[in-house]
């Protein structure tokens, strides 16, 4: 019994330092899902039944703020101090039990179950670097993935000591008070006339080298900090090309350039072949997906930097990076020289990889030895979205006004009816300022535009007004109608780079001539889509549908026949857009 109570004495006395190394080989079992006590149970008895170490007894926590992390605070063992009140939906949290240096402490004890929103005590223990941070839903925080960082951190809940928390909070890259907020949150913001979601492919090939792979990943740092990301500018990921694909980190684990370059500088050097073409393809059908991070309406590019010439088919890549509504940029650097040549699969791999071939999408660099005034150019192109030509889908480069009988013979509830069809198919649409614009005119004898392209930019506006259109009633004059809208609706907009369709959704005979104010909207470059229903004639409705008339006119005895017709109208739309590109 003495013997036992003599190690105990020795483990107040001298274990309290073993204490914490045990505890941080427990966390690491813990969270590769291992059993903490594999051998000896008495061991982790003992573990938790040990005092803090001497140092920590009375010791005042530090008080941070609620974006505080990991990294900021620079010792193996801390006592901190979270506030209450922080914004769960701005956290940000890498991992899980084991958190990336680069999240928010208080963030990963709120995701951990260590504190809740009202703040408390937190002891954080840092730990070494790893890969593949995984992503959990816990406690009202979705914690990210991160393929790799330097270092990490693990939280258990904190002793405060006999004294009052005091002191200033630890600086973070969002200061609580003071002058400096207003100046944080434009950064946080970030330039909001350069808008897209930014992949950049960068060569992890033996090709390039460990040496020019750091080269090259300082250029991509350098074009990263003047883009000006931010929440409404830029988003930006990395994937790395070698003999496998690797995404680095997605569009929506950063959303400031402080942190992308933080994780620039992370990426390690793979080797293997410059497989470009596999990557290039693996990035436009993995990487820009609504869970990753991608916004509607946001022109979608990747930036391909290749060192000498790819080891893979890269032409097949960009078809299908095309299909997908990506930009792809090629960035070459040290061309093949005469005597290489014979090496390379296809010395138009260039040509054939980028978006459009017309020398907007490609950029040459002779070396990676000064790259530094090729930064601004390079960024200029990625922030000039008018040009985005592949980002140009049916979905999001139309502009469709709806032609709506509003004539007594409709009756109220069919009315509706005919709202619900409209509203089906402007709801397919990727509706923004720069992306699909829609528009709605009633008519009778008179017409009555409800909005045109430029009073709504959002799906959700656009839908509730369509909602609340009011019945107007009266007679029918489909031809004035549509000479009004070629006017008044598609006039205003006549240089709009978007592709104009008209829908025409009537019941009846125009008591007017039709043929003669299509004819003039089909000279206007404006397609017609003609819907009739119950007695709206055949004849009505081919001489005003655009070439060919069978895919263009569509008929139904009932209004509630309406409802099928939305997906042929919609195919249709995409199948002249395609064509219109060709």
């Amino acid at each position: 019994m003495e013997k036992w109570a003599s190690a105990v004495q020795w483990g107040s006395r001298d274990l309290g330092s073993l204490g914490a190394s045990l505890t941080v080989s427990f966390f690491h079992r813990v969270e590769a899902g291992a059993s903490p006590c594999p051998l000896f149970a008495g061991v982790c008895l003992l573990l938790l039944l040990l005092p803090e170490p001497a140092d920590s007894e009375g010791a005042v926590p530090i008080a941070i703020t609620c974006f505080t992390r990991g990294l900021d605070i620079r010792k193996e063992k801390a006592d901190v101090l979270c506030p209450g009140g922080c914004p769960l939906e701005e956290f940000s949290v890498f991992g899980n039990i084991v958190y990336a240096s680069v999240s928010s402490i208080c963030g990963a004890a709120v995701h951990r179950g260590v504190i809740s929103n009202s703040g408390g005590s937190v002891r954080i223990y840092s730990l070494p670097g790893r890969e593949n941070y995984s992503s959990v839903v816990a406690n009202g925080i979705q914690s990210q993935t991160l393929s790799r960082w330097s270092a990490s951190f693990t939280v258990t809940k904190g002793k405060i000591g006999t004294q009052e928390a005091t002191g200033r909070a630890v600086s973070t890259a969002r200061p609580p008070t003071g002058k400096r907020l207003k100046k944080t949150s434009e950064k946080k913001t970030g330039n909001k006339d350069c808008k897209a979601d930014i992949a950049f492919l960068i060569d992890g090939s033996f090709n390039i080298g460990q040496r020019r792979f750091n080269l090259q990943k300082n250029f991509v740092g350098k074009v990263a900090l003047m883009l000006g990301i931010g929440t409404e500018g830029p988003h930006v990921g990395l994937v790395q090309a070698s003999e496998h694909p690797k995404i680095e980190f997605y569009l929506k684990n950063f959303t400031s350039a402080k942190d992308v370059l933080f994780a620039i500088k992370e990426v390690g050097f793979r080797g293997g072949n410059s497989n470009t073409g596999k990557a290039l393809k693996h990035t436009a059908q993995k990487f820009f997906t609504a869970d990753t991070g991608v916004r509607k309406g946001i022109p979608k590019v990747v930036v391909v930097f290749i060192d000498g010439w790819p080891s893979d088919d890269i032409e097949e890549a960009g078809i299908v990076a095309r299909e997908f509504g990506v930009n792809v940029f090629i960035v070459s650097v040290a061309k093949p020289i005469p005597e290489e040549l014979g090496m390379v699969q296809d010395v138009a791999f260039v040509d054939k990889a980028v978006c459009r071939n017309n020398g907007f999408f490609s950029y040459h660099m002779p070396n990676w030895f000064g790259t530094t005034k090729y930064v601004k150019p390079l960024v200029q192109k990625l922030c000039t979205h008018e040009q985005m030509m592949c980002s140009k889908t049916c979905y999001n480069s139309v502009n469709i006004a709806f032609l709506i009988d509003g004539s007594s013979s409709v009756g109220d509830s069919n009315f509706h009816l005919m709202l619900e069809f409209v509203s089906n198919i402007a709801k397919t649409f990727e509706i923004s300022d720069i992306g699909a614009k829609i528009a709605a005119v009633q008519f009778t004898y008179d017409q009555r535009t409800e909005f045109s392209f430029t009073d709504y930019s959002t799906k959700e506006n656009i839908l509730a007004v369509i909602r609340n259109i009011r019945y107007m009633s009266g007679g029918t004059a489909t031809g004035d109608a549509i000479s009004f809208t070629v006017r008044n609706v598609f006039g205003p907009i006549r240089d709009s780079p978007n592709k104009n369709f008209l829908v025409i959704v009537t019941d009846g005979q125009s008591y007017d001539d039709v043929r003669g104010p299509a004819a003039a909207a089909h000279d206007a470059g404006i397609t017609i889509f003609s819907v009739g229903v119950a007695w709206a004639p055949l004849d009505d409705l081919k001489d005003m549908a655009s070439k060919p008339k069978e895919s263009h006119a569509f008929f139904t005895r009932e209004f509630t026949g309406l409802e099928p017709i939305v997906s042929d109208v919609i195919r249709g739309i995409c199948r002249d857009f395609l064509e219109s590109q060709q």
